[in-house]
Parts: C-alpha cells; sequence; structure tokens
C-alpha cells in the first residue's frame, strides 16, 4: 500500500490546498485495526520513539482505503494541541468518509488523560454533524490504547 503524507497550504486566494509531503511503500494490505494502524504509525513514522506528543489523522475513503495521512499538531512532552476546524478542513479537502486520529505519549503510558477523553468526545460530536465516521482514538506509547476496542468511541 501507497502511505502519503499531506499537509495544507494557502494558495494565492488565501483558499486551503492539500500538499503531497512525501510518500512511501508499505508491505500491508490494509489498515483496518487497531494493531494494524500502530504497526504502520511506528514503523513509517516511528511514532513510538518521538520525544514529544504528535497527532495524526488518517482519512479513509468509504471503502476503507488509506486517502491520506495528516500531521495535525506537533506540542511539548506532555501536549498537544488538537482543533476539530483542522481535523475536518483535511477531511473534506481528502474527500474522507472515515478517519482515525493517532497520537502518541512520550512517557510510554498509554492511559488516556481527560484531556484525551474531552477531545475524542468533542470529535465525536463533530464527526455526527458532519457525517464522517470518526473510527478510532490511538494513543501510541510502549504499546498502544483503542478507545474503540475500549468502548469509549
Amino acid at each position: 500500500m501507497r502511505i502519503t503524507k499531506y499537509r495544507t497550504e494557502l494558495d494565492t486566494n488565501r483558499h486551503n490546498v492539500l500538499v503531497k509531503e512525501s510518500a512511501v511503500n508499505y508491505a500491508c494490505e490494509s489498515l483496518d485495526s487497531p494493531s494494524a494502524i500502530v504497526n504502520m504509525f511506528n514503523n513509517v513514522f516511528m511514532l513510538n520513539r518521538m520525544a514529544e506528543e504528535y497527532v495524526y489523522m488518517t482519512a479513509f475513503s468509504t471503502a476503507f482505503q488509506v486517502l491520506g495521512i495528516f500531521e495535525i499538531s506537533h506540542g511539548s512532552i506532555r501536549a498537544s494541541l488538537i482543533s476539530p476546524r483542522e481535523i475536518f478542513i483535511r477531511l473534506l479537502l481528502s474527500g474522507a468518509a472515515s478517519f482515525v486520529i493517532c497520537h502518541n505519549h512520550p512517557s510510554g503510558v498509554c492511559t488516556p488523560s481527560e484531556e484525551d477523553i474531552g477531545m475524542t468526545k468533542r470529535l465525536e460530536r463533530c464527526a455526527d454533524l458532519m457525517g464522517v465516521q470518526f473510527t478510532d482514538h490511538i494513543i501510541i506509547g510502549n504499546s498502544y490504547y483503542s478507545f474503540k476496542e475500549n468502548k469509549l468511541l
């Protein structure tokens, strides 16, 4: 599968457009489970080794094919800001039907913080309003925590 990372830029009219940053071939048929998503982020983006928090979003088609990967935020050792607006701009520009949020905890502890839980609930409400399926929120550390697997999403 081809994993393509995009960023957004402003065009000459000051409108958001997608710009391809990089692409790699990844030896995996699909990202249809939390463990497959975690493996991809650890192998391609080394997310489990990052010293600060990074938040990524994976956009999927209706057939659950990867449309693109987006770095949403890069924060400090303890926090990273997530704005639903920034996520949904990227989702709509890519034509996504569903998405997964994935971020790391540099401490290695995968237990979600109160902020993680609150943001997940907020994104879930926004996704319902926008008609886009919020499939999972995954935290990566020494192992991983899936909100979907733990029935919090």
